[in-house]
């Protein structure tokens, strides 16, 4: 089923509010996840090129992947609730969780399955991170750079969203088969699979695009969110930063 039927699916059988579900999750996840890579890496940049030199695309991966991989480790407990909260729609009812929000998802695991229980998949989450980090951060600066060194190009709105959507495709192309593999991590039942690599044979059996399943709707999210959250990010800098970039 592709996205538009699956959104059509969802608000026939269950309503519109069906399509938010997992939001309070979703809202934690970024607030842990994204803040501490966004943090770690803008910092280690303002360390490496105090006045804005030009940083080495090597050096702004290596920032992008240590970023990627603290903000992985620290967002896998609200990443591992939203993704429960989400496919609760697809199970029998009397198999769904039924958490009223993030922090009851969070409570609820660490009391009925054990606290190591909040860090299922933090493999595949953090791998995932470390990839969108780079993919977003490190090929924004690297994207805008090459813009700005053309004559056609300034430090603008029109460079900043060419840039950050050239990022959303870069990200969501990188991480969309370690999502794939984390949702079904943190979805597995204890023992369904055996490691990393019986879930990978496992996905793979159906052929190599098992491992972009869902990456239009991954774009639709992840697009825009990149676009907004850099958009942002450059007016706060260009009317409120002390830093050049």
């Amino acid at each position: 089923m592709g996205a538009a039927g699956q959104a059509v699916h969802i608000v026939r059988n269950h309503g519109v509010l069906a399509l938010y579900n997992g939001l309070s999750a979703s809202l934690l996840r970024q607030l842990t996840y994204s803040t501490t890579r966004f943090a770690i890496y803008e910092m280690a940049k303002q360390s490496v090129s105090p006045n804005g030199e030009k940083i080495g695309f090597g050096q702004s991966l290596a920032m992008a992947a240590v970023a990627g991989g603290c903000g992985g480790i620290v967002g896998t407990p609200g990443d591992m609730v939203n993704v429960r909260m989400q496919n609760d729609i697809k199970l029998p009812p009397e198999q769904r969780r039924n958490y009223k929000h993030a922090i009851d998802g969070l409570i609820r695991v660490g009391k009925d399955e054990g606290l190591k229980k909040l860090f299922n998949g933090v493999d595949w989450a953090t791998g995932r991170a470390v990839l969108m980090t780079i993919g977003q951060l490190c090929f924004y600066d690297q994207v805008k750079g090459l813009l700005l060194s053309t004559p056609y190009f300034t430090d603008n709105l029109v460079t900043h969203f060419t840039s950050s959507l050239c990022a959303g495709a870069i990200a969501t192309t990188m991480t969309q088969p370690l999502d794939v593999l984390k949702t079904r991590a943190m979805n597995a039942k204890p023992g369904e699979f055996s490691g990393a690599l019986d879930l990978v044979r496992h996905t793979g059996k159906t052929g190599p695009m098992a491992f972009y399943k869902g990456y239009i709707p991954a774009f639709v999210r992840l697009g825009p969110q990149t676009i907004l959250t850099f958009v942002f990010f450059e007016q706060l800098r260009m009317n409120f930063g002390t830093i050049p970039k």
